[in-house]
């Protein structure tokens, strides 16, 4: 770090009460605002002649607030009413009720971040935030590519740009839109994501990048977070991306790119689905050290013809650690709890023992056993061509599968264990559409 709060908390107690006791009362009231002196060194911008500064960093890095004074930086002159170098800045976010929450109202956002005598007001009508000096930020929507077509600015900031759905088109719109002033920069603080439109803008010679890691902000996290999620995501791509700050990119191969991942979640609920399945993938041993159970809820959409059926995944209720009993039970529960129409279980690991476990459970559970006669990948590959095809879609992000997922190549699987969660899945749709689409000959399986 290079800021002035680093050195502060470095230096000794006698140092510290000499350092407030020598501040004046104006200078007292004016040190929190005072960004340059706490910030770390990937929320200050960069030196040089840049158009684009990314800011990647982890989640809770520190991303929105670096955004925030960095506008606050444009805007303001050294007095309230004195103008800065920027009077006409973009605010785009996925949605607009995110700029409004988060960059806007949001903790770290813009009205949060402003001192009482230069706090800009809130005008909802015109989804535009204005300062005592007459500078103006609006607020847009990347669903909305178009609501950037006609106005013009001469800064811009954009947050999360790599989770946006329109990304391309949204940013394109943007970058006509910057051409106001002597040199129009645009700050981009997102979670890095192996998206097209983010890894062009990093190619540009025109951008400049700082990375931070979650573990950068941890003064102002809860330990119990930091602790909770590294222990559970480790040292897995989904870490790397989410915690790390690095951009992933997708394994040579991969059956499912993250592109595709990314389109595939949000999809629309139906009022009710044609029939409703949970697939279960029984781990081989029991205890701490054995593979998951991969349990997933899909459900199933029959319009038209097999080949034009769509599915949607509602759950991964996938469980590890537990014996028998434990992941039966779980799979009964998702079975109850989606009030689904038949639970697929594979019984290739433990035979008369996955059925008898299940039974146990729910003595009249409507249940379809089946092996597997070919590999992973054989089977896996029908529904990877169905993800292509826009026919299955996502109920919200499933983090543990969708990494399996990624790691699923042509050439097996390039994760560590086994990848009960996407075998699963492929239960789960197989079942619903692929069996369906070719007469329920389903490729690679034998139903018992």
């Amino acid at each position: 770090m290079r800021s002035g709060a680093a050195w502060l908390a470095s230096a000794g107690a006698a140092v510290q009460a000499r350092f407030l006791e020598d501040l004046t009362e104006g200078e007292c009231l004016a040190l929190p605002f005072l960004f340059d002196f706490w910030a770390m060194d990937h929320q200050l911008p960069p030196e040089g002649d840049w158009r684009s500064w990314v800011i990647m960093g982890g989640r809770g890095a520190g991303k929105t607030r670096a955004g925030s004074e960095w506008v606050r930086a444009q805007v303001e002159g050294a007095l309230p009413l004195t103008p800065g170098r920027c009077r006409r800045v973009a605010l785009v976010g996925e949605t607009l009720d995110q700029v409004r929450e988060v960059m806007i109202f949001g903790e770290s956002g813009i009205l949060a971040c402003s001192p009482p005598d230069r706090r800009p007001d809130w005008s909802a009508t015109r989804r535009c935030l204005v300062w005592p000096n007459g500078a103006e930020a609006m607020a847009f929507s990347a669903h909305d590519p178009e609501g950037l077509r006609g106005p013009q600015f001469d800064a811009a900031w954009v947050d999360e740009l790599a989770k946006w759905k329109k990304a391309r088109d949204t940013w394109d719109m943007l970058q006509f839109a910057l051409r106001l002033g002597v040199h129009p920069q645009v700050c981009v603080t997102t979670t890095p994501r192996n998206v097209g439109v983010l890894k062009d803008l990093l190619a540009l010679p025109s951008t400049v990048v700082t990375r931070a890691r979650t573990e950068a902000n941890r003064a102002n996290l809860a330990a119990s977070f930091l602790e909770e999620v590294r222990a559970r995501y480790g040292n897995s791509r989904l870490a790397r991306q989410e915690l790390d700050g690095v951009l992933v990119s997708d394994v040579d191969g991969a059956l499912w790119t993250q592109e595709v991942l990314e389109r595939a979640q949000g999809a629309a609920l139906p009022e009710a689905f044609d029939r409703v399945v949970v697939a279960v993938d029984p781990p081989a041993g029991e205890g701490k050290a054995a593979d998951a159970c991969g349990i997933v809820v899909a459900g199933v959409i029959c319009e038209g013809p097999p080949q034009a059926w769509r599915a949607v995944v509602l759950e991964d209720a996938s469980v590890q650690g537990l014996g028998p009993l434990g992941w039966a039970g779980a799979a009964v529960a998702a079975f109850e709890r989606w009030q689904a129409d038949r639970i697929v279980a594979e019984v290739n690991q433990g035979g008369a023992m996955v059925e008898a476990v299940l039974r146990q459970v729910a003595p009249n559970l409507p249940l379809r056993k089946v092996t597997a006669t070919r590999g992973k990948v054989l089977r896996a590959e029908p529904v990877a061509a169905l993800y292509e095809q826009g026919r299955v879609g996502h109920a919200r992000a499933f983090p543990a599968l969708e990494e399996q997922m990624g790691l699923m190549t042509a050439r097996g699987y390039e994760g560590q264990g086994s990848p009960d969660r996407v075998d699963a899945l492929v239960w789960a749709l197989t079942e619903l559409i692929c069996g369906a689409a070719e007469g329920w000959k389903r490729p690679g399986i034998r139903s018992l």
